[in-house]
């Protein structure tokens, strides 16, 4: 596990508790290290007109790219109800847009850390810059 795992998984916990989820009552929160070495948090964003709300991901990247930033070196990823929850499909391109096919995905509990991926296993084959 990287030096900032832990750091990513407790600014995600934290994200999670300002989720605004009152119609899936299923709470998220995400955290980004981006380049600059800046930590940038997010959580999901429902409202009434579904599904235009925002996920955690989606926060988390808006954060970064509005604070001038547009490199994802590391990320982790929390939802209350489920231990181990990955980026849905859509964020998962999200993230790939800003992030490398080796960029560390760290899955959480309510403890920590439980599992740590690589984008380009969540997510092979994806439309990318990359070379």
């Amino acid at each position: 596990m990287s030096k900032n795992a832990d750091r990513l998984f407790h600014a995600a916990r934290k994200a999670m508790e300002f989720s605004h989820s009152p119609y899936s009552m299923f709470p998220v929160g995400a955290a980004i290290l981006a380049k600059n070495g800046e930590v940038y948090a997010g959580c999901n964003i429902e409202n009434a007109s579904y599904p235009e709300g925002w996920c955690a991901e989606t926060s988390a990247i808006a954060h970064m790219i509005g604070s001038g930033q547009n490199q994802i070196v590391e990320m982790a990823v929390i939802a209350a109800k489920m231990p181990g929850a990955t980026p849905c499909g859509g964020c998962r391109q999200r993230i790939a847009e800003f992030a490398k096919s080796t960029t560390p995905v760290h899955l959480c509990n309510n403890d920590g850390v439980t599992e740590t991926v690589l984008l380009g296993d969540l997510l092979p084959k994806s439309f990318s810059f990359e070379e």
